[in-house]
């Protein structure tokens, strides 16, 4: 099973890539938000891990 940080992960990386080819504005500005956003559930899930 994968953890949910390696998830968020592969799923920001799928977004930036998402956003790079995206044909308008629009898409692109949104792929990169959801981009922005798993990576920051997979670093706020890396740093629980690393407190713990």
């Amino acid at each position: 099973m994968e953890s949910n940080q390696r998830y968020y992960a592969r799923r920001a990386a799928e977004e930036r890539t998402a956003a790079s080819r995206s044909m308008t504005a629009a898409a692109r500005e949104w792929h990169a938000k959801l981009a922005r956003q798993f990576a920051a559930r997979a670093a706020a899930c890396e740093a629980t891990a690393t407190a713990a």
